[in-house]
């Protein structure tokens, strides 16, 4: 193979991994979203007092996961509306066969029935049969025979976990703590990656203490990241930088992150410290919906998460929710993300390995 077939071979392999594992996998993160996660937000608004109905609002909305991700997927990969539409169903079989890894198992599945529908569609004068019908037959039947291996692998990465936090919790919070932070400010979905490997304690996603362990870990690496490069970033940026970042997305730095991957330290080495001092220190566990995990502050919501977690019997947490951990709560999600982050940044900027500017958004 001569360079110029190898040039070829490599841009065909970057546009299908772009297309699958960043497009395809950010949609299935806003399906997850505007179903799972605003249920999530539904429900803690339903345990103010008269305020009840509410929770059967976000009941309703996360019962919709699976078909709003299939829908999200289809319509991200840019197929034609019958598609869309058949990728509820195909969403809803894979989420729901999928157990513990139903998100994983709509991303793949999805993607097939999508991809397969697209071949059809369009191409009938009988159309609105024959491209449903192969969506959909296609979707479901992956779902019936390879989303309970899905499950089953899920389970075995969730109990690798597990095991793992509950035999070396400081080692395991860092490493958790820097790659679901790391993930979250990448152009791939941390909140789907946690969902798919239920980082939660929720009995309701098969959760155990160990995955509970992990999962505040990953909130506490994807605060620093957020928070983090919104303090660093603030001289550059200012108030819409500190929002967008805080609040939004710290992705919004990834272009500035190729150009010198040195702004990334400060807040990867933060999520290193705070990680585990979530873990060992302040007791923290996530026993929120999983997708929480790999919120950080966007929308505040990784907190969110956890403190329902703590509340909502249905969740499952039964330890007695202490002053130590609201305080913790507060350090690691907001306050130690944007202290460490500064001590590391202005040690960056005295090496020379960053300086003004580096950090600078193009914000509207």
């Amino acid at each position: 193979m001569n360079t110029t077939q190898k040039a070829s071979v490599g841009a065909v392999v970057k546009r299908y991994a772009k297309r699958y594992f960043i497009t395809a996998m950010s949609a299935m993160a806003q399906g997850l979203f505007a179903s799972l996660l605003i249920g999530t937000i539904f429900k803690a608004l339903g345990m103010i007092p008269h305020l009840d109905f509410l929770a059967d609002i976000g009941t309703y909305a996360s019962a919709m996961a699976g078909p709003a991700m299939g829908v999200a997927i289809a319509h991200a990969l840019g197929a034609h509306p019958l598609v869309i539409f058949s990728c509820a169903a195909v969403g809803y079989a894979a989420n729901s066969l999928g157990g513990k890894g139903g998100p994983l198992a709509v991303f793949v599945i999805a993607i097939v029935a999508a991809e397969i529908g697209m071949l059809v569609s369009k191409r009938t004068k009988i159309d609105i049969i024959v491209t449903p019908f192969v969506t959909i037959f296609v979707g479901a039947l992956l779902a019936m025979l390879i989303a309970p291996a899905i499950n089953t692998a899920a389970g075995w990465v969730g109990s690798l976990i597990d095991w793992a936090m509950t035999q070396a919790p400081l080692i395991m919070s860092i490493v958790v703590s820097v790659v679901i932070g790391m993930v979250l400010t990448l152009p791939i979905s941390s909140a789907a990656i946690c969902s798919a490997l239920a980082l939660t304690g929720n009995l309701a996603e098969g959760g155990t203490e160990g995955l509970a362990i992990a999962g505040a870990a990953a909130v506490a690496g994807c605060c620093a990241q957020m928070i983090g490069f919104a303090v660093i970033s603030f001289r550059e940026n200012k108030w819409g930088g500190l929002l967008s970042q805080g609040i939004g997305t710290s992705m919004l730095q990834v272009p500035n992150i190729f150009r010198n991957p040195a702004i990334w330290i400060a807040p990867t080495l933060a999520a290193a410290i705070t990680g585990p001092l979530a873990v060992c220190v302040f007791d923290l566990k996530m026993y929120g919906v999983a997708i929480n995990s790999g919120m950080g502050t966007c929308g505040l919501l990784g907190p969110i998460g956890m403190i329902l977690g703590w509340f909502d019997p249905s969740y499952g947490y039964t330890g007695e929710v202490t002053a130590l951990q609201w305080i913790g709560l507060v350090l690691v999600c907001f306050i130690l993300p944007a202290v460490l982050s500064l001590i590391f940044d202005m040690i960056l900027r005295k090496l020379g390995l960053v300086k003004d500017g580096d950090m600078k958004l193009e914000l509207s």
